[in-house]
């Protein structure tokens, strides 16, 4: 491999931090995946230990390396992505000082009702662009003022989680434009931190780091750093961005009007637009290209919802798989394409962690619908495959009911890779979907950042172009429209019969 030619993606995910070098082309040379531990110490808390991160991105940089198919040498620049709404208290001298709440964290909702009442919903949301939830970064910060007063003064920098690896690699504090979503003293429309509003919430303006552009060169590898992770000492880093919109970037969604499936641990979608619109029931954040947003919604039941059905109910395909060779996920493939679509009337709520858009509702609990003697496993996994599609489908209908302009959908993610979960989409949502080439694409959009940054790309249109390419395209079929109206149907009735009883079985076991 030529000398510093290559770029490195680091991904920052729910469940594990990947590695990826790739070509200046998008061939990906070598790769690690590290996985790390969740925490959750009590209803409603989701925890991770940001050092955990670090330690994962060490270890993965250092086997990496030692393969010998790439080095430190080869690297030209390095962008980071990460999981949004972090709110890492780190002190002045980078330490780490309480876990991490992730995104499927609510334990600050009693404060989100206090600021609505106090502040207004109306003129938070008008600012932001966002509503208030528990699950972002404002309540956190606050969270975290009230219950852990004395962390909280020793906090020099509430972090974002590409952020905190920037740091680590550098010894810059910075925040990138895309994760600024997360606080809503932020002004959507203008891209920067607005001082009456962080008066208004209460939050302290001196905690917020210094908001970059996503392609911006934040500073270059130390020499400790280069010591723990094997890089090579002064190689530029750029501030990264989201992990849901450098997955955007890495499928190659850069122009107003495509948009972004995302089939990761989470579910969603994110649509490219380049005018303000923003509705309270989905998400608004700035894309990692300049002078464009994304209009997303964000599921929590994506592909951790199959990997949930995997472990639980897919012994027999885990067994197949260990003595005929393959994955168990594609022998549950095989197993949900033996039922028709629609699943001859199961029905399956996805809500595992609660829900995020459309309905925000952290009370909202898993459904299976419509079983009787005559249903199997099969039914159980297809409607499953179909109840996500289902949480798609309404994410898209709400988009499109303010103006966005949907087309194509691009699939991202591990779901990608399944030719029926990819087929199920297309029908019930009635888009077709293009896959591209890589199943890498947030890694690749945190490297492609890096590589704009560094001028390896001249800019964001060539970056797109030398490097994804669309592997397959799945045209909805018509024939399947009734039996997915059908079923989405039910799915949307179910919750509304069932949000008061969830809400009622979710705080009788708090």
């Amino acid at each position: 491999m030529s000398h510093k030619t290559c770029l490195l993606g680091i991904d920052i995910g729910t469940s594990a931090c990947k590695l990826v070098v790739f070509a200046p082309d998008g061939e990906a040379l070598a790769s690690r995946t590290v996985a790390y531990p969740t925490q959750y110490p009590k209803p409603g808390y989701v925890e991770q230990n940001p050092d955990d991160w670090w330690n994962a991105v060490c270890r993965g940089l250092n086997d990496l390396f030692a393969e010998g198919v790439v080095s430190a040498w080869d690297i030209a620049g390095i962008g980071v992505d990460g999981q949004g709404w972090s709110a890492i208290a780190m002190d002045a001298e980078g330490n780490v000082l309480a876990p991490d709440p992730i995104w499927l964290d609510t334990r600050a909702e009693a404060i989100c009702e206090e600021l609505k009442a106090s502040v207004g919903s109306d003129a938070i949301f008008a600012l932001s662009g966002n509503p208030l939830k528990a699950q972002y970064v404002t309540a956190k910060i606050l969270w975290m003022e009230r219950h852990l007063p004395q962390v909280f003064q020793h906090t020099n920098a509430i972090m974002q989680s590409n952020g905190f690896i920037a740091y680590r690699l550098t010894g810059a504090i910075t925040m990138d434009i895309s994760q600024g979503y997360g606080l809503h003293c932020f002004n959507m429309r203008s891209g920067r931190i607005d001082e009456a509003m962080c008066r208004a919430l209460g939050i302290s303006q001196h905690l917020i780091p210094e908001i970059v552009p996503c392609h911006s060169v934040v500073g270059r590898v130390s020499a400790e750093a280069a010591r723990q992770t094997g890089l090579l000492t002064g190689t530029p880093v750029v501030a990264g961005g989201l992990d849901a919109a450098c997955s955007t970037l890495g499928a190659g969604v850069l122009h107003p009007g495509q948009t972004q499936e995302q089939g990761g641990q989470a579910g969603g979608m994110s649509i490219c637009i380049d005018q303000y619109c923003a509705d309270a029931r989905l998400i608004l954040g700035y894309h990692v290209v300049p002078d464009c947003w994304l209009l997303q919604g964000g599921t929590t039941g994506g592909g951790g919802a199959l990997r949930w059905f995997e472990r639980e109910f897919a012994d027999f395909e885990r067994r197949t798989a260990l003595e005929k060779g393959g994955s168990s996920f594609a022998f549950l493939d095989a197993l949900a394409e033996s039922v028709p679509p629609g699943s001859e009337g199961v029905v399956f709520l996805p809500y595992l962690a609660g829900e995020r858009s459309p309905i925000w509702d952290s009370d909202a609990q898993g459904v299976y619908f419509g079983l009787d003697y005559s249903k199997t496993r099969a039914h159980m996994a297809r409607a499953l495959l179909e109840g996500v599609a289902y949480s798609l489908r309404h994410n898209l209908e709400i988009a499109e009911s303010v103006g966005a302009r949907v087309e194509t959908l691009r699939a991202t993610g591990g779901s990608a890779n399944s030719r029926l979960w990819t087929q199920i989409k297309a029908d019930a949502t009635g888009k077709d979907i293009e896959v591209p080439g890589s199943d890498l694409a947030t890694p690749l959009g945190a490297a492609l950042l890096a590589g704009v940054g560094v001028g390896v790309y001249a800019g964001f249109d060539e970056a797109v172009d030398r490097t994804v390419q669309i592997k397959r395209c799945q045209k909805h079929d018509d024939s399947h429209i009734l039996p997915y109206d059908q079923g989405y149907e039910i799915y949307r009735e179910l919750y509304e019969q069932l949000k008061d009883l969830m809400k009622q079985n979710r705080r009788a076991r708090a």
